[in-house]
């Protein structure tokens, strides 16, 4: 079958991925799919989808939610999309294009956005079951099959980008893992040995196994042709069910070289400055598969961007644009295993005279590194564990910054550290890499389009709807911008209130407003008086009520009354709900210590109710797969033991890490589990604008890891140092010292101010990290504030903690004794005898885990990997 449209001229795009989706909104803007007929020919049983956030799918993320591709879009501007149905040849002479249901097409204009395939060693037994690659959906789907039913240790081949990500997702399916790099480091593309020793630690902390420095040898199989190890180059072999080969990428150039177009000689389809490919005017190439004027093939999304603008201007012949392709920054930002990982401009120093300003801490797996040139010009650099910085500092790439390259690089709480805003930025600091954006674009999208969200300046200018790492910047940005202009900035809660929740903390406290209905409806907006609220203030109001209660004279119980409309979801029923839909019981085990008999109970409240059990990070011990119905028996259980809620469910404390001390530690100088549990006893249930953290180190040697927590205190021999504002998780932050050798009054006085005020001033879900470099004066304000009480408020700061630790109930043991409070815990209100038939699970190292049904979608096997 042959489609022709007579007269109308077409343009065939041979991929529809990431690229092949912008150059279609490419041709769109200018006007192109009116005037032309646009067909796409599409190897993928889906259209395109954000292959960057491709991982996100094994947590939670669904096809759907990936996907790029706007069906209105396609059918509004008459695109046709043929999905499942490849190129398979192209006949240059005739113009026309042959896909593999036999459709032929013939064209005016060919645009080969065919992307690239994962390249797999020539190592035996590569193809042998349990086998993979890390590519598209379809690979992602089969290698949660194969895990789930056959495997239980998972190695990767190649430790760069998507090695690491591959090797997230094999520990996210409960995969023993490990990371086989030939390199001698970790992404050796974007870090240098300093960054890698970096990424190492915080990954072996992780409980990932690298090994680097050895290639891959041989893939060992059992007689029925299975994976079941593998051999290295260094001789000794690693026992593995399965395989997922993620060592790089080729340009998928096949159909180019079936047809007689130039490509280079290590691959990718030779093109010029326009994408024109070199010996045929109508035949263009972009993205991955395309050999660019440079001589390099780019992988990146934003060069793919650029390339696919590039082509669909040449193609519109647009006289004034006359863009063109002659390179790309590489500059890149991405969280792999929850480390922030970026790297811009000469990340590796390659240019005459530079030098290097480096600042690395180990023990937080933190790296920064700045290349600055002969004249103080910033040339690139490299951040590991912090990149925070990473869009101000590729912003001024090129240019001399207007501090010292030593300020840039220390964290806050160092030195003399120095945290430069976007305004700082010339305008035409390139703030948005993948769309080309610059500062002055985004001020003119707000002086001069009168945009004043953040979402409008997106819709307007691109900026942040490529990889997303320009946002924060962004949102700055426009904030300053708006200022500047006179334009009242709306800092308010929600669309309820329009005051910040340090305001309402304040109207709650000064006024003793006791419920979120008396306080929306004499202080909500307008509009939003006698409603119902919304999702984001009714749980930050919540949460302040109950922070007071004692001092205003509400019912600290948060699932009284009105209280209990407020909470977040896992607030509903005092336990956090997980992925199936079952909850986990965290009971408090103050400092970490336990008696065996309490270990005991724990074991039997276990075993009797089938829980899946694990020791945590946190010094306690987690339950896991209870149905609702269940809680309050289990609860019943333990709160007759001694044990109470542990609040992992609340924005709250969550619990107070210690090591064993001077009392069993040859090297400890206090008595670090005796504070710890005290600590834990007085902050427990204490409410807050996010979860609470702290640790206790007995000494200088800090096996607690206090440093890396909201407070955390470290012995002296002349008694306490206390550090706040730390965080783990996904952004990691070093704590810093507020005040040292503090007397065990004096530190808890301290800590008792330190967070009333952080439980006053911050925002909602804002960390005590975040606030600390939020609020104006950082740490030194803190520290005149509660240390030195220059607003004259830590007597009332006093007074409320001792009012919270004098009103402390256990939330669980006042719920097991009230008949009504337990009717709550049902799966069916209407049938409360009913379990959750969606809730199962299925036996996995002698315990349980969720019987999650796979997510299936009719497809047919595809061959080879995606026309991308």
């Amino acid at each position: 079958m042959t489609a022709t449209l007579g007269g109308t001229p077409t343009i065939v795009l041979v991929g529809h991925g990431m690229v092949g989706q912008r150059f279609l909104e490419a041709l769109a803007e200018r006007g192109l799919t009116a005037t032309h007929r646009v067909v796409v020919l599409c190897e993928e049983p889906r259209p395109a989808y954000d292959r960057v956030q491709l991982t996100s799918y094994f947590s939670g993320t669904t096809p759907e939610e990936l996907s790029m591709t706007d069906m209105e879009f396609i059918k509004d501007h008459g695109i046709e999309l043929h999905i499942g149905d490849p190129a398979e040849t192209v006949d240059r002479d005739a113009k026309r294009v042959t896909a593999r249901s036999g459709l032929e097409v013939e064209y005016d204009t060919l645009v080969l956005a065919t992307g690239s395939y994962p390249f797999v060693p020539p190592v035996p037994n590569k193809d042998a079951e349990g086998c993979f690659v890390y590519r598209t959906i379809e690979d992602l789907l089969a290698i949660e099959e194969y895990a789930k039913a056959r495997a239980t240790t998972g190695a990767v081949v190649g430790g760069g980008l998507l090695g690491l990500e591959a090797a997230g997702a094999l520990k996210g399916l409960g995969l023993t893992s490990h990371i086989v790099e030939f390199a001698p480091r970790l992404m050796p593309v974007q870090v240098d040995d300093g960054g890698g020793a970096a990424l190492l630690r915080t990954i072996e902390d992780m409980g990932l196994s690298v090994h680097t420095g050895v290639g891959t040898q041989e893939i060992v199989t059992d007689a029925s042709g299975a994976v079941t190890g593998m051999k290295l180059s260094d001789g000794s072999e690693l026992a593995t069910d399965l395989v997922v080969f993620s060592a790089g990428v080729r340009p998928r150039d096949q159909l180019a070289r079936d047809c007689g177009l130039t490509v280079g000689e290590r691959g990718g389809i030779t093109v010029d400055e326009q994408c024109r490919t070199v010996n045929d005017p109508q035949v263009f190439a972009i993205g991955e598969c395309a050999l660019a004027a440079d001589g390099r093939v780019y992988g990146l999304v934003a060069p793919g961007y650029e390339q696919a603008e590039t082509a669909a201007s040449a193609i519109a012949a647009d006289e004034g644009e006359q863009l063109s392709f002659t390179g790309a920054d590489l500059s890149t930002k991405l969280k792999l295993l929850g480390v922030d990982v970026a790297s811009f401009g000469d990340a590796h120093g390659t240019a005459e005279d530079c030098l290097d300003v480096v600042y690395s801490d180990s023990r937080s797996g933190t790296y920064k590194k700045l290349v600055i040139g002969r004249n103080g010009e910033l040339l690139g650099g490299i951040l590991v564990g912090d990149a925070e910085a990473y869009g101000t500092l590729r912003a001024f790439t090129g240019s001399v910054p207007p501090v010292s390259p030593e300020q840039l690089v220390l964290p806050a709480g160092a030195g003399a550290s120095v945290q430069l805003g976007p305004s700082a930025l010339p305008d035409e600091a390139i703030i948005c890499s993948c769309h080309n954006v610059t500062k002055g674009a985004i001020r003119g999208a707000v002086t001069d389009h009168e945009c004043t969200t953040v979402p409008e300046v997106k819709k307007c200018t691109k900026a942040g709807t490529g990889c997303g790492s320009c946002v924060k910047v962004l949102g700055q940005l426009v904030t300053s911008e708006l200022e500047a202009s006179g334009v009242e900035v709306d800092k308010g809660l929600c669309g309820c209130f329009a005051q910040t929740r340090e305001e309402l903390y304040e109207i709650v406290l000064a006024l003793r407003i006791t419920s979120y209905r008396q306080l929306l409806d004499r202080y909500g907006r307008e509009g939003a008086r006698d409603g119902d609220g919304c999702e984001v203030c009714k749980p930050a109001v919540g949460s302040i009520i109950a922070s007071l209660a004692p001092t205003i004279g509400a019912n600290g119980y948060v699932l009284d009354g009105e209280q209990a409309s407020l909470q977040d979801t896992n607030d509903h029923f005092l336990a956090n709900l997980q992925k199936n839909g079952s909850y986990s019981i965290v009971p408090r085990i103050p400092g970490g210590e336990i008696t065996p008999e309490k270990l005991i109970v724990i074991g039997e409240v276990a075993r009797d109710f089938g829980l899946y059990t694990k020791i945590t990070g946190g010094q306690r011990i987690d339950m896991f797969g209870a149905r609702v119905e269940q809680l309050p028996l289990i609860w019943a259980r333990l709160v007759d033991a001694g044990f109470e809620s542990g609040h992992a469910y609340g924005k709250s404390l969550r619990t107070v890490k210690s090591c064993v001390g001077q009392t069993w530690c040859r090297y400890g100088v206090q008595d670090s589990v005796r504070m710890a549990i005290d600590l834990e006893l007085r902050y427990r249930g204490l409410r807050s604008p996010h979860k609470l953290k702290s640790a206790v180190s007995g000494c200088a040697r800090e096996c607690a890891e206090a440093q890396s927590k909201d407070f955390g205190i470290i012995a002296t021999a002349n008694g306490w140092n206390l550090y706040v504002g730390g965080n783990g998780g996904a952004t990691p932050r070093h704590a810093d010292l507020l005040a040292q050798d503090l007397s065990d009054a004096e530190l808890i006085r301290l800590i008792d101010r330190f967070l009333m005020f952080y439980i006053r001033t911050a925002d909602r879900l804002e960390r005590t990290s975040t606030w600390l470099e939020r609020i104006p004066g950082g740490l030194d304000h803190i520290r005149e504030v509660v240390v030195e009480d220059s607003l004259g408020i830590c007597e009332e700061l006093e007074s409320l903690m001792t009012a919270h630790v004098a009103a402390y109930r256990d939330e669980w043991a006042e719920t097991i004794n009230d008949p009504e409070k337990l009717s709550r815990f049902v799966s069916f209100v209407n049938a409360p005898d009913t379990p959750d038939p969606v809730v199962g699970f299925v036996p996995e190292r002698d315990q349980i885990k969720p019987d999650l049904p796979l997510l299936t979608i009719g497809t047919r096997p595809l061959e080879g990997s995606a026309q991308r």
